[in-house]
């Protein structure tokens, strides 16, 4: 009975920790409207990325703060900042010993690798380019994340088309002062779901 009442809470709390501050949300920042992803494909997207948080902050409560996970289609992608390469290299072994995972790609820099100044520009590269895309009618904006590090900026999402792709890659590089884009945008018809 207890058991029973345990798991009841902890399931209450992950859909509950799936909702997002105003309606139409799942998960962490992708709205339903334009998410191409089945509801089944979101559900299982957002578990493994709960499951990989709470694993990380089990191991060190500070990757709770500094580390960012977005999981589409079992693939994982990984921003933030840690202390040494073997953090690093830890937090990599931890993404990839998630239950379905299909790829783990790791953007998270070493601490000490910038300054202010730095940090400030990527900031400023990031906010040009998710200003570009929101402006982009051909672009369903709310469908990707951007991490800028280092003057480098990584795009992680999905595309409605080989057009929408194109222009995001077309947008990222007019962005002044930006260095090298890297992307991991993955179409529709390339969803594992869609493939069935």
């Amino acid at each position: 009975m207890i058991k029973k009442i345990i798991s009841f809470v902890l399931l209450a709390l992950v859909l509950v920790s799936c909702t997002g501050n105003s309606l139409g949300t799942f998960g962490k920042g992708v709205s339903i409207g334009f998410d191409p992803r089945t509801v089944g494909m979101q559900i299982d997207d957002t578990l493994m990325q709960k499951n990989l948080v709470a694993r990380l902050t089990l191991t060190e409560k500070k990757y709770f703060i500094f580390i960012q996970i977005e999981v589409l289609d079992g693939r994982i992608f990984l921003t933030g900042k840690v202390d040494k390469p073997e953090d690093k290299i830890k937090i990599t072994k931890l993404a990839w010993e998630t239950k379905g995972v299909r790829s783990v790609k790791n953007a998270i820099t070493i601490k000490g690798q910038s300054n202010f100044k730095r940090t400030a520009k990527d900031i400023l590269i990031t906010s040009q380019l998710r200003t570009a895309l929101i402006f982009n009618k051909l672009i369903k904006s709310g469908n990707y994340t951007l991490e800028t590090i280092n003057k480098n900026i990584y795009i992680f999402g999905i595309a409605m088309n080989e057009e929408e792709k194109k222009e995001v890659m077309e947008e990222a590089n007019k962005v002044y002062d930006v260095e090298k884009v890297i992307s991991t945008i993955y179409l529709v018809s390339e969803l594992s779901r869609n493939k069935i």
